[in-house]
């Protein structure tokens, strides 16, 4: 009876964890704190990241969120010929970052995490940090600024440089949407900083 309980009671905790890794998109994605709260993984990683690196949470979560929905496994759509015949996708960008893949062996070969992957969020958080990190010091922009920081981050630093994007009035609109979206992550993050950063058991008690 006892060993019949125990082993149900550990189906249930394997269950419980299984769902608490789902690579599913969090239910608020509009919400930092909700965000944070539903996945403590996810804000583990952006701070450890936001530490390595120095920009701040809000930015390469606006970065992310605008690139992939937190999908894990997002990819530009195929490609059709005649309506009906897939010969590939734009471009290699996959993951939560949308990383193309010569970037993402930029970032394995700089950093030395040889075995990142894009469908993970702490590796995807990383690379969008050292990007930032990059071209701040390339093309000088502001590690708070998204709005600069995401042109960048869209067109290259090089596309950046020669300011690629004012051909682009489309992109300058979802950059505006970016920084915005960083703003707004920012001010909830200042609101629920402190009780994120508490332990489990602390939180239990508050």
């Amino acid at each position: 009876m006892f060993v019949g309980s125990l082993l149900r009671a550990g189906l249930l905790l394997i269950a419980a964890t299984l769902i608490g890794c789902s690579s599913s998109p969090p239910s608020k994605p509009n919400d930092l704190c909700d965000i944070f709260r539903e996945k403590r993984d996810w804000y583990k990683a952006a701070v450890k990241s936001s530490e390595r690196w120095g920009a701040p949470i809000q930015v390469p979560m606006a970065i992310m969120y605008q690139e992939s929905s937190y999908q894990d496994d997002a990819r530009p759509p195929m490609r059709w010929a005649l309506g009906f015949i897939p010969y590939g996708r734009a471009s290699s960008a996959y993951g939560y970052s949308q990383a193309k893949t010569p970037a993402w062996g930029d970032y394995t070969k700089a950093t030395g995490n040889r075995g990142a992957d894009r469908d993970d969020f702490a590796d995807a958080m990383d690379f969008i940090q050292w990007y930032i990190d990059r071209t701040r010091k390339i093309n000088g922009i502001s590690k708070w600024d998204a709005y600069g920081q995401y042109l960048a981050y869209h067109e290259g630093n090089g596309g950046y440089s020669r300011k690629t994007y004012n051909a682009k009035p489309w992109l300058i609109k979802v950059a505006r949407k970016v920084d915005d979206q960083a703003k707004k992550y920012g001010a909830q993050y200042r609101g629920c900083e402190k009780e994120l950063s508490k332990g489990w058991v602390s939180r239990l008690f508050s």
